[in-house]
């Protein structure tokens, strides 16, 4: 049975996060995009993990479902206990700001948690806690309450808030965790990086590379997802990440790098964006204020990285693979000419996803005929040219989102069924 799940996203605990961030439309949204496992994140807030034990009940071994009847047109959601922490600290005589997920296999470990953490920094104003908290100290106090615990590095490239971030990162997984890296055998490749990127540092080759919306709204989660073949249950989904089973992981759903918001370098004021080769040509210094720009993803990764691009084809042998998908309504808002939030797109979202199925279904397996009997011509097309990597991109850069053109041109054939898989 194939499972599509989304480890990591936010409640409306969080700063800056949708209040329709609840339980009960994570559900709702997870049936609209055909995820069958939804972290619940932020388990460390006081009020969401009150939510969690008074609305989930247990399901398989270590996941959990809403109570009451299974809703209609599916089965329910499964839900795994994740939190994200924020950890800003001093190591080696440099300030540290990383996030972490951390899974949780129970709610009597993930309370014992809550509890230890409570006595070390405030988890109550936000639900990504911000500890001063060093990560490998965050990562023995988790395994010392239950050794089924997970810990992953979040968003692992990004400048400001990651263990490689360039702001304020790590070098290594080593220089980071010490004696305890043997425990850390997965990361988060975040919105901005793909696993292509990632197989360029011959030291992760033993990581497992995985991918999540990191949502703050429903609509968007599902934007990056893990997909598997495997016992649905919290050993089954970790032991699959784990031993990194290419029968068991499948692949994961990954953004266009470049449609991230630090694929690039830049300084958002200026309006500046640049490639790693012309920021080294201007020594990382913006040309209009005279200012550091921040640096993104693309040069932290050409910077640490052993093997040339040109070896990715070999670098990626034996690799879980990865498909580049853009969801479904900013590709119905790319054809209407509209903003994802406009009532056109919206309605037209609902009704493919009641023609044809769920969101997953539309964008990697329907075939352009089916597409065609439930939507224009161009929406069909454009899907398919997704799958065929056919687009058009201009790089993120310091907070702002890259811009992505699909093109138009239509093509149909046995080849354009096909979801383009690296």
């Amino acid at each position: 049975m194939r499972i599509i799940a989304d480890f990591h996203i936010h409640s409306k605990y969080s700063r800056a996060v949708s209040r329709d961030m609840t339980l009960e439309n994570l559900d709702i949204w997870a049936r609209k995009k055909g995820i069958q496992v939804m972290g619940t994140g932020d388990f460390t807030h006081p009020d969401w993990f009150n939510e969690i034990k008074t609305k989930l009940e247990p399901a398989e071994p270590g996941l959990f479902r809403l109570k009451g009847d299974p809703p209609a047109g599916g089965s329910p959601t499964r839900f795994i206990l994740t939190v994200e922490i924020s950890s800003i600290y001093s190591k080696n005589g440099k300030g540290r700001r990383v996030h972490n997920i951390i899974f949780c296999p129970s709610l009597e470990s993930a309370e014992k948690i809550n509890t230890t953490l409570s006595l070390i920094g405030n988890i109550k104003s936000d639900g990504r806690p911000i500890l001063g908290l060093d990560s490998k100290k965050l990562l023995r106090i988790i395994l010392g309450i239950d050794p089924r615990c997970v810990l992953v590095p979040a968003h692992a490239w990004t400048p400001w808030f990651s263990i490689f971030g360039s702001m304020s990162g790590f070098d290594s997984i080593e220089e980071c965790f010490e004696e305890m890296s043997n425990h850390i055998f997965a990361i988060e490749t975040g919105l901005s990086s793909d696993p292509a990127m990632n197989w360029r540092l011959s030291k992760l080759d033993k990581i497992a590379l995985i991918s999540n919306s990191d949502s703050h709204s429903p609509q968007k989660i599902g934007r990056e997802a893990n997909v598997f073949d495997c016992e649905l249950s919290y050993d089954g989904l970790i032991d699959a990440i784990k031993s990194r089973d290419l029968k068991k992981f499948l692949f994961t759903v990954e953004f266009f790098p470049e449609e991230g918001k630090y694929h690039y370098d830049g300084h958002r004021l200026c309006g500046t964006s640049m490639s790693p080769e012309e920021t080294r040509k201007n020594n990382g210094i913006c040309p209009k204020c005279r200012k550091p720009m921040t640096i993104g993803v693309l040069s932290r990764v050409e910077k640490l990285a052993d093997l040339p691009a040109e070896a990715l084809a070999e670098a990626g042998r034996n690799k879980i693979p990865f498909r580049h998908l853009i969801p479904l309504d900013e590709i119905i808002a790319d054809v209407f000419g509209l903003g994802v939030s406009s009532l056109k797109v919206r309605k037209e979202y609902e009704r493919l996803i009641e023609a044809v199925g769920n969101e997953s279904k539309i964008l990697m397996d329907a075939g352009y005929e089916e597409l065609s009997r439930a939507a224009s011509g161009d929406i069909a097309s454009s899907v398919i040219n997704v799958r065929d990597g056919k687009v058009d991109l201009i790089p993120g850069y310091d907070g702002e989102y890259g811009k992505i053109k699909i093109l138009k041109e239509k093509k149909v054939g046995i080849q354009s069924h096909q979801t383009r898989l690296f």
